[in-house]
């Protein structure tokens, strides 16, 4: 339970992270881009910690991927008024259709 709580706070972070990075244009912002390298620094401990608890490193780092692809690619679409097509929902659903089967493949 504790290396899922990780992996999702290594998700938040980088998440939190990368879309911050968006915001900091450019790294010109000050505090979006404190945010960028502190939310990369923690995505990557957690990460870490996620691996050293004996997940496996396809599966923690394909999850880990995937849904911040999935995450950052929703919140751009919501919030930051990025556009959205059905081909760019095929290619979100394919990452997460391909983390399943990795998930799966490694039970």
């Amino acid at each position: 339970m504790v290396t899922y709580l990780l992996l999702a706070l290594a998700i938040a972070a980088e998440v939190t992270a990368t879309v911050s990075m968006k915001l900091s244009e450019g790294f010109t912002k000050l505090w979006p881009s404190v945010v960028v390298v502190a939310g990369y620094l923690v995505a990557f401990a957690a990460l870490a910690s996620v691996l050293k608890r004996g997940m496996p490193v396809g599966v923690a780092y394909a999850i880990w991927a995937a849904v911040g692809v999935a995450a950052v690619a929703l919140i751009g679409v919501l919030f930051l008024g990025e556009p959205v097509n059905p081909t760019i929902v095929a290619g979100v659903a394919l990452v997460i259709g391909g983390v399943v089967l990795i998930e799966v493949g490694s039970a």
